[in-house]
């Protein structure tokens, strides 16, 4: 990147209105040609203010956004205010495209979207490929739809790579919005293609590995995300059996602390754990099938694991000018619990990491739990 290049425009408020931070925001990004505007606001802002102030603050200008389960400022993790990022025209280019009534979602729903806005980045942009170009999904977080959304997507990108976060709302998990040209809406998936010059490299990284415990899910409704039995006994009790504690004691933090992976070729993914109901099934955070093989997995140190994940995005791609992040909420959650949030919050701040604690994550056609995932974009032009 030459010296005149503007940098990437980082940035939070924590405004008591929505309109407020978003008027701020818009005056602390340093350039005028703007290509993109990212926003992850908390739950508790108006979602009809806030889309009335970016239309007011941005006009044509493109604006994607959701609501969280708490956001990733540059100075680290924030709760209750707006965090997000704007990319200047200089270095990047950009399409946009919008799914809506995800809760009716079939596959070439997801086809449609991805092959429109991949044609429309081509049509003004025939060279972009994987080399210059990845895509970023925001997805409502309460839909239940990611697994289909993001495998009906990701065929049709080519060799683009993917990757995202479901929107929040807080924790309460009831109900998450999705930003589109001028509105927020539930059952909402956005897709952006993001065309650039800089150095890029997507990414996903988790601290668990499998212990080698085996549990045997022996009956399931997948639609749901509900486990009812694992190794023919009620759910919850043959997790607590595994874990060797009392099934009185499970809660959020044990769950946060104690996830399943489940084996896709040849990775290990993580499988969170939402809660236990009082029939003893277990709600997980994505879909688990009937006769899936999960395995207890076993936490390796969260701060080193950071460290160096994000110690070798800078080998690819030199000084990171930000970091996207996608980051899951169980693993905030765990980093309170375990009293590391500092220790997190230095590293986040050092790489320039903004983004938000999301309901899960994707990367390139799977959605996943307990995963942080994102795009490094370094400060210096691709050879």
């Amino acid at each position: 990147m030459n010296d005149t290049s503007p940098k990437i425009a980082r940035f939070s408020s924590d405004a008591p209105s929505s309109r407020a931070a978003i008027a701020e925001i818009a005056e602390r990004i340093p350039f005028s040609d703007v290509a993109l505007v990212a926003l992850f606001l908390a739950p508790n802002y108006d979602k009809d203010e806030a889309a009335a102030a970016i239309v007011e603050c941005f006009g044509s200008t493109p604006v994607i956004g959701c609501t969280t389960a708490g956001e990733i400022a540059p100075d680290g993790y924030q709760r209750g205010g707006i965090s997000g990022f704007a990319l200047p025209t200089e270095d990047f280019d950009v399409e946009v495209g919008c799914i809506d009534s995800i809760d009716e979602f079939e596959y070439r729903d997801g086809v449609g979207a991805a092959s429109d806005v991949r044609h429309r980045l081509a049509a003004r942009i025939p060279e972009s490929s994987g080399i210059n170009t990845f895509a970023f999904l925001l997805v409502d977080g309460m839909s239940r739809k990611e697994e289909q959304v993001v495998a009906a997507i990701h065929p049709s990108l080519g060799d683009i790579q993917l990757f995202g976060g479901s929107a929040g709302d807080g924790g309460e998990f009831q109900k998450s919005w999705v930003y589109h040209e001028g509105t927020f809406a539930t059952k909402r998936a956005t897709l952006t293609l993001v065309h650039t010059n800089r150095k890029f490299t997507v990414f996903r990284t988790q601290h668990f590995v499998s212990s080698g415990d085996r549990l045997v899910v022996t009956e399931s409704d997948p639609s749901r995300r509900i486990v009812y039995e694992i190794d023919g006994e009620p759910a919850a009790t043959a997790y607590a059996r595994h874990l060797g504690i009392p099934e009185e004691s499970l809660g959020a933090t044990v769950f946060a602390c104690h996830p399943v992976v489940v084996q896709m070729g040849g990775e290990y993914f993580v499988r969170s754990i939402m809660q236990h109901h009082p029939d003893g099934s277990i709600e997980f955070a994505c879909a688990i099938d009937q006769g899936v093989v999960l395995r207890l997995a076993k936490g390796v140190d969260m701060v080193a694991n950071l460290q160096e994940s994000l110690h070798g995005l800078r080998e690819r791609v030199g000084e990171p000018d930000l970091i996207i992040g996608c980051d899951c909420l169980f693993r905030r959650v765990e980093a309170e619990a375990t009293d590391v949030r500092d220790a997190l919050n230095e590293i986040l701040r050092e790489n320039h990491v903004v983004g938000f604690t999301s309901y899960g994550e994707q990367y390139n056609a799977v959605h996943v739990n307990q995963t942080l995932t994102g795009v490094a974009i370094g400060s210096r032009k691709a050879a």
